[in-house]
């Protein structure tokens, strides 16, 4: 396993010059309230690099006479918190996960630092410094303030698009991961339309799905489940799954378990009492249609916003012919019924790191393609997600035996 990430790192000390230094923190739980706190999940940039998914560890590295420096901080063992919480990540163990050699201790953390920069005379400090909010907090920026106050002279860069380059052409091994989420998912996503009866609530339906990730051994859910009938599956993150499903109401699952921090994102829409009526076969089957389409033209050199722009071309046509959309009608009465996007990257985060969406698809990527059409005053929302590897020549459908045709589904639920 340390092959994977000491190569990842490689790429670091590649990236970095002489007099530079980069610093990655694994983060913190948040406190919830009292002295519970929310489950921990360690930032994918420092996971990327290290494997280690303990808390409040850092990563430091700096080059320096052509020599390229890393070291690993984590936290001393107390033997009282050890009983009440569990052990710390230990030193053999984070040597052997993450093949640094070097451990010290996060009470040295700022004495090294202060030591390395005065004696390699360093210049420039490369941070992750993702930021999405005004007013966001992480380990990495309240750093970088630090840094500011402390060595006005160092030159604070960020290396967020940098990591996210790095991350968008999947290994082996992420493949391996990403595959093992995806077959989990599946096993929920089939236990839930076996044990769905109209008059259930929601919740009810979303707890098969809950059960088969546990079992099947995935360390977390990639994101809240999504589990939305009739009415509410027109509403794109509805998760609150409180409702009683309908007679002839679909349900829009859109879910996926976590295997080793890599996700599977799959959507399946079905309907309760395993019966589609006409006017959600022929629904589903625009929406069935349209998501092959996009597949197919799935291959590197395509322009990634190119995809949802087919789409939504192949959607005027076909709800012209249904009267969704009138004779005179143009693309923009499409987002009407659809409004979101076909697709986006999927690895170490549901929505992986980087700004796809101007670039070109690359052999290595791993994405989702989920058209959706969603019809309020009919209470229809249906969306057909699948994730797919792009390949030297096109695309390689991870999630393929999870089925999805109408007569499969009607079959599967009836049996």
């Amino acid at each position: 396993m340390s092959d994977f990430f000491r190569g990842n790192r490689k790429r670091i000390s590649e990236m970095i010059e002489n007099k530079e230094a980069v610093v990655l923190f694994a983060g913190s739980a948040p406190v919830k309230r009292g002295d519970e706190k929310y489950p921990f999940s360690p930032d994918r940039n420092f996971y990327y690099f290290t494997g280690l998914d303990g808390q409040n560890l850092i990563y430091m590295a700096y080059k320096a006479e052509g020599e390229f420096f890393e070291y690993l901080f984590l936290e001393r063992r107390d033997p009282v918190l050890a009983k009440w919480t569990g052990e710390v990540v230990g030193k053999e163990e984070a040597k052997n996960k993450s093949g640094v050699s070097e451990i010290k201790f996060i009470d040295e953390f700022e004495r090294n630092f202060s030591e390395v920069v005065f004696s390699k005379r360093i210049e420039n400090i490369y941070l992750d410094l993702e930021n999405r909010e005004m007013n966001n907090f992480t380990p990495a920026l309240d750093f970088a303030r630090k840094i500011k106050e402390n060595y006005p002279y160092i030159i604070v860069k960020n290396c967020y698009d940098f990591f996210a380059d790095l991350r968008k052409i999947k290994s082996p091994y992420e493949i391996e991961r990403i595959r093992k989420a995806i077959d989990i998912t599946k096993d929920g996503l089939l236990l839930m339309m076996k044990n769905a009866k109209a008059g259930m609530f929601e919740y009810e339906i979303e707890a098969y799905f809950d059960f088969a990730v546990k079992k099947g051994g995935a360390g977390d859910f990639a994101f809240k489940t999504i589990a939305a009938s009739g009415k509410n599956a027109t509403v794109l993150h509805y998760s609150e799954n409180r409702c009683v499903t309908g007679e002839n109401d679909l349900i829009l699952v859109d879910a996926g378990a976590q295997f080793e921090y890599y996700n599977g994102d799959i959507t399946r829409t079905f309907p309760v009492n395993g019966k589609f009526t006409e006017r959600q076969k022929v629904i589903y089957d625009i929406v069935l249609r349209g998501q092959k389409l996009i597949i197919e033209s799935i291959k590197p050199g395509v322009p990634f916003k190119s995809l949802n722009e087919s789409l939504k071309e192949f959607y005027l046509s076909e709800l012209k012919k249904i009267g969704l959309i009138g004779t005179n009608g143009t693309i923009d009465d499409v987002s009407e019924y659809y409004y979101h996007n076909v697709s986006h990257t999927l690895g170490l985060e549901t929505h992986d790191a980087g700004r796809y969406r101007e670039g070109i698809l690359e052999a290595g990527m791993v994405m989702t393609v989920e058209p959706g059409l969603y019809i309020e005053k009919e209470g229809i929302g249906i969306r057909i997600e699948d994730d797919v590897l792009v390949t030297e020549d096109g695309g390689e459908v991870l999630s393929k035996d999870i089925i999805k045709e109408i007569s499969d589904i009607e079959e599967y639920m009836g049996g």
